[in-house]
């Protein structure tokens, strides 16, 4: 019973194998990103972010159909140019930059869309906006497992400046001159998990298993490794879990794996030992002299 359920799916099918390396790849990849986003407050901003990608995808479409390459350079194009574009209108101008960011994400989202529906069928309109990750092909697969792996190499190598420019990035810039360049490395990480994530989970699902991750991670520890560690599992977790849920009830695979996530945060809310609701309203022991 055990191996139909949890076993069978992946050792009879390939495509679920694909499917299964694939969200753990993104999964270890976009796991400690998430993280560090949430440490700099810029959780939203991720949504916004993955949004960004869209009308560069969206011209490599135009340009060669659903061609991996096209789609990806398109894709890491628009995501870089959106991103350093909000933070020079916030930098040059008053608005600030999670308002600059919102105004680039609703004309990037719009714009998108628009491109694709001026060639594409309704079909391909859900696979750029939804992913298709049970049908991840070889290339694909190579391209998020080559991300992840990058962005491990890099978290290893800067980690410490990584997070000091997340926590406290004013006494970085006062003795190092790292900062900017510590703050350009997060950004080609940020935008290039979101472009792994859009290859299989599509431009609005793709920051899901980025955030709620580390969200959920967040009611469990206050140490900063164990949560990168914490925010990594339940990222693996939820795509395998939302994979089998897919599988044994016929629903698609990318809202059920983020949903998965989601249910991962509700129950962090609710038991969580680090600020959880329900261990907020138990009895705490005192400390006696």
């Amino acid at each position: 019973m055990m191996y139909d359920l949890l076993i069978a799916p992946f050792a009879e099918f390939d495509f679920m194998r694909r499917a299964l390396v694939g969200v753990l790849a993104l999964g270890v990849g976009a796991g400690p990103i998430g993280v560090l986003m949430m440490l700099r407050r810029m959780s939203l901003a991720g949504d916004a972010m993955a949004h960004a990608i869209l009308p560069g995808a969206a011209v490599g479409f135009l340009a060669a159909g659903l061609n991996l390459f096209a789609m990806t350079v398109g894709g890491l194009v628009a995501g870089f140019a959106v991103a350093l574009g909000a933070g020079a209108v916030a930098r040059a101008t008053q608005m600030k930059e999670d308002a600059a960011l919102a105004a680039f994400y609703l004309i990037s989202l719009a714009l998108g869309v628009l491109l694709v529906s001026l060639r594409g069928s309704n079909v391909d309109l859900l696979h750029v906006l939804f992913g298709t990750v049970l049908a991840l092909d070889d290339a694909t697969l190579l391209l998020i497992v080559s991300i992840s792996s990058l962005t491990l190499v890099a978290l290893a190598l800067a980690w410490r400046p990584l997070v000091l420019e997340s926590v406290d990035p004013g006494f970085l810039r006062s003795v190092s001159r790292a900062g900017a360049p510590t703050h350009l490395i997060f950004l080609a990480l940020v935008v290039m998990n979101l472009v792994g994530g859009f290859h299989a989970l599509g431009t609005l699902l793709a920051v899901g298993l980025m955030m709620l991750p580390a969200a959920a991670g967040r009611f469990w520890t206050r140490e900063l490794t164990t949560l990168v560690g914490v925010s990594v599992l339940i990222a693996c977790s939820s795509g395998v879990l939302g994979l089998l849920v897919s599988y044994h009830s016929g629903v698609p695979s990318g809202p059920a794996i983020i949903l998965v996530a989601g249910g991962a945060y509700a129950l962090s809310v609710l038991f969580g030992p680090v600020g959880g609701l329900l261990p907020r309203f138990l009895p705490q022991r005192h400390l006696e002299a």
